[in-house]
């Protein structure tokens, strides 16, 4: 899991950023190793269909929808060949719909149709980038309805699959997502991703801008995983209870209900 890729990328997005020459680095152990990168709605139709993956499938993923990913991300991706899928909040990317509120410059939709064109799978993310399940029913079937029908709009054809800002879901954000037409949807959870998450938990591992080139070969063979991402599963765990009892206040006081609002990390 991508988010920014850039020299010098805001502040808001540094952390989660990495850097060209990193990403360029990781992308030549993915091909010296063998990994076959495929998108999201390939893997789904894959499990979906029984037919076998390829030797050593890996998904690479970009979230939010940073210009950077156009930038300079596509032409390493398409040096080697390798599939992609770009998650993208429509309502941060430049253009029509633009509402404000990204942390970092994004894409706009011609450099979407591009990536579209050049094979990269646009899966959605929102409209806004909430934390979905701290939403109301209406405000959540928005989100994900107007993201997916913003996409089908831009690029003539529904989305396939969906990722959850922050990686934040519920049972009830999961059955909207499906309900908005989404075959298959991703979470964080640090960890790898396994058919018996089913289609819509699938977990993925966060590549950051402190990620060394060693750590990240360790990662993407399996190894040390769930050492290295301990403290941040143990964190997510925490604020999971925190989210649920936010929500269920809101529910009975009436606080909050309608604006879906709820403070948490970028």
């Amino acid at each position: 899991m991508y988010h920014a890729v850039g020299h010098r990328p805001a502040s808001a997005a540094y952390g989660l950023s990495v850097s060209p020459g990193a990403f360029r680095a990781q992308m030549e152990i993915l091909a010296g190793r063998g990994f076959t990168p495929l998108t999201t709605a390939a893997l789904g139709e894959g499990w979906r269909s029984g037919r076998p993956l390829p030797s050593r499938p890996v998904l690479i993923t970009f979230d939010d929808g940073y210009e950077g990913v156009h930038r300079h991300a596509l032409p390493v991706l398409a040096e080697h060949g390798f599939a992609a899928t770009v998650f993208v909040s429509t309502g941060w990317l430049r253009g029509a719909y633009d509402e404000g509120g990204a942390p970092d410059t994004m894409l706009d939709w011609g450099q979407v149709r591009e990536l579209a064109a050049a094979g990269v799978e646009i899966g959605g993310h929102s409209h806004t980038h909430p934390q979905l399940d701290q939403l109301d029913d209406a405000r959540l079937r928005a989100e994900t309805v107007r993201c997916r029908d913003i996409i089908a709009g831009e690029l003539g054809g529904r989305p396939a699959s969906f990722a959850y800002p922050y990686g934040y879901s519920s049972r009830r954000v999961r059955q909207a997502v499906r309900a908005a037409g989404f075959a298959q949807s991703l979470a964080v959870g640090n960890a790898l991703a396994h058919r018996r998450q089913g289609p819509y938990a699938l977990e993925r591992v966060t590549v950051r801008r402190g990620t060394r080139t060693a750590e990240f070969a360790r990662l993407v063979e399996g190894r040390a995983v769930a050492r290295t991402f301990a403290v941040d599963r143990t964190l997510t765990k925490g604020f999971a209870v925190v989210r649920g009892v936010r929500r269920a206040r809101r529910f009975f006081d009436g606080s909050g209900a309608a604006s879906g609002a709820a403070p948490g990390p970028a």
